[in-house]
C-alpha cells in the first residue's frame, strides 16, 4: 500500500491503457503480484470497469479483493455476476467476510447470496446474524480447527491438513470434548515440535482466555490487543465453543469504534458510510440534531450576558475579553475530557478512579490557570494599555480578567474530567460528553465567574 501511493496515477493509466487496447494478459500480469487491498484501492477509480478487472484475477485472489471493496462496488459486482461466478466467489470467502457483506447489501442482493450459498454456509450465516450488532458473536467466524483430547499428534496433523484449507486460521487449534465444551488450545508450533505419538491432552494448554458470544465486540477487540493474540475462542453460556474472533476482525472493530467516538466528540450522529459517498441530506440529518441541542443550550449563555447588561454598559472594556475567557475555558475542558475519554476507552481509567482524576486535574488546572493568568496580565498591561493606549484597561480590570481566568481554567478542567466518567457510570457513551457539550457548559460557568469577579472587585 505504501508503494502504491507513489505509483497510483501511473498504475491507473496503465490499467486504462491495457483495457482500451484489450491487452488483458498484460493487465493480469500487472495485477497478480499486487496485494488485494491495493487492487481494491485501484478498483475504486475504475467505475464500471471493475467487473472486467475482477474477472481477470484467479479465484482466490479475486475473493480477497472482493472483501476489500466497499459495499457499493460489491453490490455492482454481484449484480454483474452470473450464478456460477457468484457461487465461485462465495465458496472462496470466509464466513465472517460473507456475513459482513450480507449485512451491507440490500434485500434483493442478500436473497441472491443466500440462494447460492451451500446449506451449511447459509445456516452459519443465519446463526451469526441473530447476534446483537455490537456483540462478539456478530463478528466471529465458525471456521476454525477443533481437535479431541485423546487424539495423537499424528492424527491431529492429518486433520489439520484435511480441514485446514477451508479455515480462517490454523495457527491455533482448539480442543473440545464430546459436548463441544472448550477444554484447551494448542499452537501449530507445539504440534510441529511434538512427537507423532504424543497425546493432545498431554501437550495442550489448559489455562486459556475465552470470550462469550454476547460480550461487547470492542471489549473483545481490546482483549486481543492486550494479550497479543492472533485469535480468541468464543464460547456460549455453557462454555461450548461456537467460533473464534481473529485479529483482522478486531482491527476493523477498533477502527469503527474510533470513528464513531470522533464523530460523537464532534457532535455528529455516527454513520458507517464514507464521507464522499454520504448524501447531502444524510450528512444534514447526522449533524442537525446536535447543532439544534447545542444552539438551544447556548441561549443560557445569552441569558447570563443579558442579566449583566448594566455592568457591561458601565465597563464596556469587559466585553472585549469575554471571547478569550470562553474560548480558553472551552479549550481547557476539551483537553481534560479527551484525555479522560482516551483513558476510559483503553481501560486505563474506571469510575472508581474519579477522585484521583479530579485531584490530578485540580492541580493541573490550578497550575495552567496561574501561568495563563500571569501571561495575560503582562499582555494586558504592556500591549492593551501601553502599546494600544487604552486607558480603560486598568490594573483593577486586569485583575478581574486574570482572576476569572484562573477560576475558569480550574473549573473547566474539573468539568472536562468529571462528565465523561459520570456518563460512563450511568450508561452513556463518554464521547458524547466531549468538546461541544463541555464547551457549552464551560462558557456559562466562565461568564458567571467573570461577572461575579467584576461585581466584587469593580463594585458594579
Amino acid at each position: 500500500m505504501f508503494e502504491l501511493e507513489g505509483k497510483r496515477e501511473e498504475l491507473l493509466e496503465k490499467i486504462e491503457e491495457y483495457i482500451a487496447r484489450k491487452r488483458y494478459a498484460d493487465l493480469r500480469d500487472l495485477l497478480l503480484p499486487m496485494e488485494a487491498a491495493d487492487i481494491a484501492a485501484l478498483c475504486g477509480e475504475l467505475d464500471e470497469k471493475v467487473a472486467l478487472v475482477f474477472r481477470l484475477l484467479p479465484k482466490e485472489q479475486a475473493a480477497e479483493v472482493f472483501v476489500e471493496l466497499d459495499s457499493d462496488q460489491q453490490e455492482l459486482l454481484i449484480q454483474s455476476f452470473s450464478n456460477t461466478e457468484l457461487k465461485e466467489v462465495l465458496d472462496e470467502l470466509y464466513l465472517d467476510d460473507t456475513v459482513d457483506i450480507v449485512e451491507e447489501m440490500p434485500a434483493n442482493v442478500v436473497k441472491r447470496i443466500l440462494k447460492h450459498s451451500d446449506p451449511e454456509m447459509r445456516k452459519s450465516i443465519n446463526e451469526i446474524l441473530k447476534y446483537p450488532d455490537d456483540s462478539t458473536g456478530s463478528i466471529m467466524t465458525t471456521e476454525f480447527v477443533d481437535l479431541k483430547e485423546d487424539m495423537t499428534v499424528e492424527a491431529a496433523l492429518k486433520r489439520i491438513r484435511r480441514t485446514g484449507p477451508d479455515k480462517e486460521t490454523i495457527n491455533v487449534c482448539y480442543v473440545i470434548d464430546d459436548g463441544r465444551h472448550l477444554i484447551g488450545l494448542l499452537s501449530i508450533r507445539t504440534l510441529l515440535l511434538a512427537e507423532d505419538d504424543d497425546v493432545i491432552g498431554d501437550i495442550m494448554e489448559r489455562n486459556f482466555i475465552s470470550v462469550q458470544t454476547l460480550d461487547d465486540q470492542e471489549t473483545t477487540a481490546r482483549a486481543l490487543g492486550k494479550y497479543d493474540f492472533l485469535a480468541l475462542p468464543v464460547v456460549d453460556q455453557e462454555n461450548r465453543l461456537v467460533g473464534i474472533v481473529t485479529v483482522d476482525d478486531a482491527m476493523d472493530v477498533l477502527q469503527e469504534e474510533v470513528t464513531e467516538d470522533i464523530e460523537k466528540m464532534a457532535a455528529i450522529v455516527p454513520t458507517d458510510k464514507p464521507y464522499l459517498k454520504t448524501g447531502i441530506f444524510e450528512t444534514f440529518k447526522a449533524r442537525i440534531p446536535w447543532l439544534l441541542l447545542l444552539m438551544i443550550s447556548a441561549t443560557f449563555t445569552g441569558q447570563i450576558i443579558s442579566s449583566f447588561e448594566n455592568a457591561l454598559a458601565a465597563f464596556t472594556v469587559l466585553t472585549a475579553y469575554i471571547p478569550m475567557l470562553m474560548d480558553t475555558g472551552g479549550n481547557c475542558g476539551s483537553q481534560a475530557s479527551v484525555t479522560v475519554i482516551r483513558g476510559i476507552s483503553l481501560n486505563e481509567i474506571e469510575f472508581s478512579d474519579l477522585f484521583r482524576v479530579i485531584w490530578k486535574e485540580m492541580r493541573v488546572g490550578l497550575t495552567c490557570g496561574i501561568v495563563l493568568s500571569a501571561a495575560n496580565f503582562v499582555k494586558l498591561m504592556l500591549i492593551d494599555r501601553m502599546l494600544f493606549h487604552n486607558p480603560m484597561v486598568t490594573p483593577t480590570v486586569a485583575l478581574v480578567v486574570c482572576g476569572t481566568l484562573v477560576f475558569t481554567v480550574f473549573c473547566a478542567k474539573l468539568v472536562g474530567c468529571t462528565l465523561p466518567l459520570l456518563a460512563k457510570k450511568i450508561g452513556f457513551d463518554p464521547a458524547v460528553m466531549a468538546s461541544p457539550f463541555i464547551t457549552t457548559i464551560v462558557d456559562a460557568i466562565s461568564l458567571l465567574i467573570y461577572f461575579q469577579f467584576a461585581t466584587v472587585i469593580l463594585g458594579i
